[in-house]
């Protein structure tokens, strides 16, 4: 049985991404779907970095030559693609808006099916880095953590959508027994992989 300790001050949850929906589209909620475009295939840290550096403007107002020579300088592995989706997401800037009427699962198969170089894991990130937590970012560390504990036969490399949400079933009798949502179980099980937390 998996052993599960809740972090934080008299071992309450601590798990709160809310200001992301108080804040200006550049600098809050488009940013961060431009950070997850950016994660695909790179590394949290490097998603970052790269949001650091151009949340105040570039997301929006770069061309796609001038955002690729970011990316590009940066060090990102894949500057001249991930530049062209995030100029084609420029159409979904008030993306939470447009999903605003659906559940979680409902909103991740949307930005999946509509959001180039989104996929289930990414789709899964931005909505929880936006408030919505019911749905789990099944990335290599949840992924470690639940093949260990024999949740999973084995920690796939990719996951297609029915591998995807047949994993994240296996999360759902855990979530409900410490009383969490995906989005916070999920968040616990990277910690106690990776040891820290990026975003």
């Amino acid at each position: 049985m998996l052993e599960f300790q809740k972090l934080g001050d008299e071992g309450k949850t601590r798990f709160d991404f809310r200001p992301f929906l108080d804040a200006s589209y550049d600098s809050g909620i488009f940013s961060e779907l431009c950070f997850c475009i950016l994660t695909a295939n790179s590394t949290a840290r490097r998603g970052i970095e790269i949001q650091q550096e151009l949340a105040s403007g570039g997301f929006l107002d770069l061309s796609s030559e001038e955002l690729a020579a970011e990316l590009r300088k940066a060090g990102h592995r894949f500057p001249n693609s991930r530049a062209q989706y995030i100029i084609e997401a420029r159409k979904f800037e008030k993306v939470d808006e447009m999903v605003a009427n659906l559940v979680d699962s409902d909103a991740r198969e949307w930005l999946v099916e509509n959001v180039k170089g989104i996929g289930w894991k990414e789709a899964s990130h931005f909505l929880r880095n936006i408030g919505r937590r019911d749905v789990a970012i099944l990335d290599r560390h949840v992924l470690g953590v639940m093949c260990e504990h024999r949740m999973i036969p084995k920690a796939p490399k990719t996951l297609a959508k029915s591998k995807y949400l047949e994993a994240e079933e296996k999360l759902k009798p855990l979530a409900a027994k410490l009383k969490l949502s995906l989005g916070e179980l999920d968040l616990y099980l990277w910690y106690m992989k990776a040891g820290k937390v990026l975003k």
